[in-house]
């Protein structure tokens, strides 16, 4: 590029560039003063796109062209106009009805009235987990059927996460490209980025490009619409998306907004808010550790303090997590008190040895005994073992805590409906209920080390159990419902664009309730549109991450946002069938219809008409100036 703008001068007069070649293998009017930067002829990113306003942007032109949303949709009256100059579907243009009035003939890429309200009352009664995303429900206007008020982070969330739920009533042909841009962006943001996914997403994003011109019509298509496909390139050469992107300044603007009190004073507002917080931030290092202030303020979801955890306890017993709101006592059944016990044993690092002596014990008692035998027979059998082992004397176990561990714990428990634990907050499904926020989906990792297996439920209870002498040895589990996790049957999962669902009814086959509360990651579940009847008795699995933790399994605190991409190459398959509706449903439009929206940069003047010579004969005269100027150079 230096070599071609070297020789352009740096100014230039009214009169147009002469440089050579000007018009036929380049544009360049003048050399651009950012060139007498030392580093401008090295850098790799010398206009950095901003991946919030693009991902809006995007998600706007989509959602409303579906949606159908009067004023913004980019499939208008122009377009269709357009459709009959620029492409090859005759299947969508405009056709007159007897009377002679134009029809619109209705397209598959647009959703009917009924799902449109369908896609309104499934958003107005979504639940998220508390902080991962602001009250969405404030911005559907179900009457109109349309959403007003969507700001950036709202964008975000539904592009990246509820978009191909919200519209997996489109045509096959027509979800899978919308479905591939969703997972693009939200590949796009993960926390941790391979090479060779960008590279692969860079590929990926232009077939999915092309996918999507032959669906909408050209008007869809603006200078936004083509940015995203740099957006691999800019992460390759300038790192991740978190650290280039406009949230933090924003973020940051809307709080020196809020400082404004006095709008004929701005600066002075602002000026005389930052320095009082200046100043109270100072003073905060010289108050006591005890009294609470902005600089060591407790965190949304702190998990509590850990200075009462003894160090001379079991490993079990040392697990961070805050309980809040009113406890309740209850005892434990004989079913529940065993298959707590069980798991307590099964995962304390103190225990495991006696655990192999025990297979050994079995393997020699057994000879021919198979993996899955002792399996269950561990299930079964293990916690007498091990309380006949640890008591009996010629074993010379004089661990006093693994004494007090044989005897298992007490009937009577603590129960609490919020618990705070690595990030999360965890509420119980019958706390949940009639709140804004749900916090009650569990999901734990399975112990499978060949394949990645998770398993799903909801937390019913949230339960304190105390095992007897001292130290005093506590311990909070999880008492959770799990979902049937056998494929096709509880479970499905759609690898290509990265979909978990759930059957809702089904329920795990075993009984094995518990589990440590530090184990659980927290998800959410969201039930598809109601005009979907075969995917009525199906939920999508949504996982989170924690807030304010940083954790080896998360690399960065952001709840919405993905750990690792899965990018898979995406297929260049043609398109079944023509777009039109196949029900045959046109709409009655008008010609000089101004319901154009942001369509057309410029807006139709109802006296095109009147000047429609005079600009032919100028177009004329300006193609005959360029003629002879490009002779002129040639000689």
């Amino acid at each position: 590029m230096w070599e071609e703008v070297s020789n352009v001068p740096k100014v230039t007069e009214t009169q147009p560039c002469v440089c050579p070649g000007y018009g036929v293998s380049h544009n360049w009017i003048k050399q651009s003063i950012f060139w007498e930067l030392p580093y401008w002829k090295s850098n790799l990113i010398r206009h950095n796109l901003d991946m919030m306003h693009i991902e809006k942007n995007v998600f706007e032109n989509v959602f409303n062209t579906v949606m159908d949303i009067k004023g913004k949709t980019k499939d208008n009256v122009k377009a269709r106009m357009d459709l009959k100059e620029y492409c090859r579907r005759r299947e969508l243009e405009l056709v007159e009805n007897p009377g002679g009035k134009p029809l619109k003939p209705k397209a598959k890429f647009v959703l009917s009235n009924e799902q449109q309200m369908a896609v309104c009352k499934w958003v107005s009664e979504l639940k998220m987990p508390d902080g991962y995303a602001s009250n969405l429900s404030r911005c559907v206007n179900i009457r109109e059927g349309n959403f007003i008020g969507m700001k950036s982070h709202d964008c975000h969330i539904f592009m990246e996460r509820l978009l191909p739920i919200a519209f997996s009533a489109l045509p096959l042909q027509v979800w899978k490209p919308i479905a591939e841009l969703s997972k693009y962006f939200k590949d796009l943001c993960s926390s941790t980025l391979q090479l060779s996914d960008l590279l692969l997403m860079e590929q990926n994003i232009i077939i999915t490009t092309c996918k999507l011109e032959r669906i909408f019509p050209p008007g869809f298509f603006n200078s936004m619409e083509h940015l995203h496909i740099h957006l691999a390139y800019e992460a390759i050469a300038g790192g991740l998306i978190q650290y280039r992107w406009m949230y933090p300044f924003e973020r940051y603007l809307g709080r020196l907004k809020r400082m404004v009190k006095n709008k004929s004073r701005v600066e002075g507002s602002i000026c005389e808010a930052y320095l009082c917080q200046e100043t109270s931030h100072f003073c905060s290092y010289y108050f006591e550790s005890h009294v609470q202030s902005a600089r060591n303020r407790v965190g949304r979801n702190d998990a509590g303090s850990h200075d009462d955890v003894d160090p001379q306890n079991l490993s079990i017993f040392s697990h961070p997590g805050r309980t809040a709101g009113t406890s309740r006592s209850r005892y434990l059944t004989d079913m529940e008190s065993a298959a707590a016990h069980l798991h307590i044993l099964l995962n304390c690092d103190e225990v495991k040895p006696f655990i192999e002596r025990f297979e050994q014990h079995l393997e020699a008692s057994f000879p021919n005994i198979s993996q899955a035998d002792i399996d269950g027979r561990i299930a079964s059998e293990f916690p007498t073992w091990f309380r006949s082992y640890v008591h009996d004397i010629n074993n010379m176990v004089d661990d006093q805590l693994l004494h007090h561990l044989a005897w298992g714990p007490k009937r009577k428990v603590e129960t609490w409906p919020i618990y705070f634990v690595n990030g999360f907050k965890f509420h119980t499904k019958e706390w949940s209920v009639n709140k804004k926020t749900i916090n009650s989906g569990v999901c734990v990792e399975g112990d499978d080390e060949e394949h990645e297996h998770y398993y799903y439920g909801t937390l019913k209870e949230i339960m304190q159990l105390q095992y007897p002498g001292e130290p005093i040895k506590k311990i909070v589990l999880f008492n959770c419902e799990w979902f049937d996790v056998v494929i096709n049957r509880g479970m499905k999962v759609n690898k290509e664009y990265d979909i978990v669902e759930v059957h809702r009814s089904r329920r795990y086959s075993k009984y094995d309730p518990f589990i440590f509360s530090t184990n659980a990651i927290q998800v959410y579940y969201m039930p598809y549109p109601e005009k979907i009847k075969e995917k009525v008795d199906w939920w999508v699995v949504v996982k989170t991450k924690p807030r304010g933790t940083v954790d080896d399994r998360y690399a960065l605190e952001v709840a919405y946002q993905d750990t690792i991409a899965h990018v898979d190459p995406v297929s260049n398959e043609e398109l079944d069938g023509h777009l039109r509706d196949d029900d045959g449903v046109y709409e009655e439009v008008e010609i000089n219809d101004t319901n154009d929206g942001e369509n057309n940069e410029v807006e139709e003047n109802e006296d095109e008409d009147d000047f429609e010579d005079e600009d032919e004969d100028d177009s004329k005269n300006d193609c005959e100036l360029f003629d002879q100027y490009i002779s002129s150079d040639d000689d």
